[in-house]
């Protein structure tokens, strides 16, 4: 029975790691079937914004929450956006499917942004980054077939995907990697 327990226990922890690791865009990567500049999606004060606008830059797409041990992590996204703006645009996506952790409307989660953590980045309004209501953007980011590469969706809040200047999805980064990781700012060109 503990040595059962133990197998059990080991696979666990196993597949809770699998989802950790960092996935880059392979050298030989196929052209995805829509492009990222086709995106049309309502800021979080309900304005219609056209992902067209984004080409020609780097963007950092990143799903968020309000009261998630993550959370924090709007500090260093917003000093990222002060300090390599002029490298990376910041587009966040609040997103309640891990663990409830937004629970707010979209004007409670930009009052909570603004007055907690002075977030100038664009964030948008809520939408689902996973499962079976999982919305287009997030499909094309976590689909090899839409995207050319990656099948990683978010394994919880605050995963990032870098998109280049050419609208391409070239890396995945869990939720553990910090918004100034040296691989994230290297990535960018900081």
């Amino acid at each position: 029975m503990k040595a059962l327990l133990l197998v059990v226990t080991f696979i666990t922890l196993s597949s809770c790691f699998m989802f950790t690791e960092q996935k880059s865009r392979p050298e030989a990567a196929s052209a995805p079937a829509k492009s990222f500049y086709d995106f049309k999606m309502k800021a979080i004060d309900g304005k219609e914004i056209d992902f067209k606008k984004y080409k020609g830059k780097k963007l950092l797409i990143v799903n968020t929450a309000s009261k998630c041990g993550f959370t924090k992590q709007y500090e260093a996204l917003e000093q990222l956006h002060e300090k390599y703006g002029d490298k990376v645009v910041i587009l966040g996506f609040p997103a309640n499917n891990f663990g409830g952790q937004e629970p707010g409307s979209n004007g409670e989660i930009q009052e909570f942004c603004k007055k907690n953590y002075g977030v100038k980045f664009q964030m948008f309004e809520k939408i689902s980054v996973t499962g079976e209501d999982q919305h287009p953007l997030y499909q094309w980011l976590s689909k090899k077939d839409l995207n050319g590469w990656n099948d990683q969706a978010p394994s919880w809040n605050f995963c990032k995907y870098l998109i280049n200047e050419n609208g391409e999805l070239v890396k995945f980064y869990p939720s553990k990697v910090e918004p100034l990781d040296k691989d994230l700012l290297s990535a960018i060109g900081a």
